[in-house]
């Protein structure tokens, strides 16, 4: 038995024998044993292991959710009157940049928004500046700023923020306004049947999820006292009475049998009592339970299913390795990965243009869950970090990743995902030495 087909031609092989040599050569000089990549490794399993207990339940599951339904229950020409290429600017672009003082999510938890209003048939322009808003201004983010780090840098954060997402969007347009609308998914433009609810019941249906999503999120603000910490004690609550109406919308409005409601609803209840400290597992068996429930649907609601499980499944691959990438490089916050801490401390001092676009471009690859930038820049200013480069870093870390960056490229591709983050660092740095150079 012959395992060859003749002689070996190399100018076809030559690739797979490069791959399989440096496979090789990174196995066999693999620095297993050295304390600091030991420490990367390690802080690459505990970053995920971090991520997939605090944000995949709460924060990307939701918005799996509310992107499938994007996709299933809201007219395609609805987001193409509001958000498509010839929608009004001034209305497209301003409801985009505000966006953000609604979501409260991260660079990762807004994809799946992005990609469901992107794929519905939403301007290249608009969705982008939707992309870059829903991280970037949060309202509880920009007051933890002010407060914590000073208030030139608060309201620099916000102006520069809302600034940004029209900027960007604008130039994602411009740059792109010659190449032929490929966004839309194509099983999306068939006509919608009708359901027989009305606009309003639509909205109910899907403010209820955006605002589950909201305060299930809430951070911990500042101080331990006032509007906002209150909000955040009683997160659980709100999020108790948001579910309890979700259930009510889906019985009355979707046909969701009432049998089937309860049935979700006692397992619910029962570790809401039984875990009183841990909400988050009350909060799991719901989310299995909604997934039953549509999964077994043969009518809309398992299109909705569906349609959600299709983002996982494109999403979340990619922001899992993400974010082992980005643990091994740079390690969680306070600790230390491949590259040493000190190296950012020293090379973010004072204002000048290498401080600014290092601070862009680090910002832009590290990964910021909401909130977690304020103590990290915190921690660098005291270490030296000059004005400028902080707030370079407040306006590209929270709105990029290498995480979501690894996803932006499965869903709008290579060119238009470099432009995106370009852009991004590029205002950021010009942003930081204007800045640097007025208050630092």
């Amino acid at each position: 038995m012959s395992l060859g087909s003749g002689p070996v031609s190399w100018k076809r092989e030559w690739k797979s024998l490069l791959i399989i040599v440096l496979a090789f050569l990174g196995c066999f000089f693999l620095p297993v044993g050295n304390a600091r990549f030991d420490n990367a490794i390690r802080e690459s399993l505990l970053l995920v292991k971090w991520y997939a207990q605090e944000h995949v339940i709460l924060c990307l599951v939701p918005a799996f959710f509310i992107a499938g339904a994007i996709a299933v229950f809201v007219s395609q020409a609805s987001v193409i009157r509001y958000l498509g290429a010839g929608a009004n600017k001034f209305l497209s672009y301003g409801v985009a940049s505000i966006s953000g003082t609604i979501l409260a999510v991260c660079s990762c938890t807004v994809l799946p928004l992005f990609a469901g209003i992107y794929r519905r048939g939403a301007g290249l322009g608009p969705a982008t500046a939707f992309l870059y808003s829903g991280p970037a201004i949060n309202v509880l983010a920009i007051i933890l700023t002010a407060r914590v780090l000073g208030m030139e840098l608060g309201v620099a954060r916000a102006v520069g923020a809302i600034t940004f997402s029209v900027l960007i969007g604008l130039s994602m347009h411009v740059i792109f306004r010659g190449e032929p609308s490929e966004n839309a998914d194509p099983h999306m433009n068939a006509a919608q049947p009708e359901t027989g609810r009305a606009l309003w019941q639509t909205v109910v249906y899907m403010a209820s999820m955006v605002g589950i999503l909201v305060f299930v999120n809430w951070g911990r603000p500042a101080t331990s006292a006032g509007f906002w910490h209150a909000i955040f004690a009683h997160k659980w609550m709100i999020t108790a009475v948001l579910a309890g109406l979700f259930a009510v919308v889906l019985g009355s409005w979707f046909g969701v049998r009432w049998w089937r409601l309860i049935a979700v609803s006692v397992p619910v209840l029962a570790f809401s009592f039984v875990f009183p400290d841990r909400p988050v597992m009350a909060f799991l068996v719901g989310v299995v339970g909604l997934s039953v429930v549509t999964s077994t649907d043969s009518g809309e609601l398992g299109e909705w299913f569906g349609a959600s499980w299709g983002f996982a499944k494109q999403i979340l691959p990619l922001l899992l390795l993400g974010v082992l990438i980005a643990g091994a490089l740079l390690g969680r916050p306070g600790e230390e990965g491949l590259i040493p801490s000190r190296w950012v401390s020293r090379l973010v001092g004072g204002n000048s243009l290498g401080a600014n676009l290092f601070a862009s471009v680090a910002g832009a690859f590290m990964y910021f869950a909401t909130l977690t930038e304020v103590p990290i820049l915190q921690g660098l200013i005291g270490s030296g970090m000059g004005k400028g480069p902080a707030l370079a870093l407040l306006l590209a870390g929270p709105a990029l990743s290498l995480p979501s960056m690894l996803v932006l490229y499965s869903i709008i591709g290579l060119k238009k995902t470099t432009v995106y983050v370009s852009l991004v660092v590029v205002m950021a740095t010009i942003s930081g030495m204007i800045f640097g150079s007025l208050f630092g």
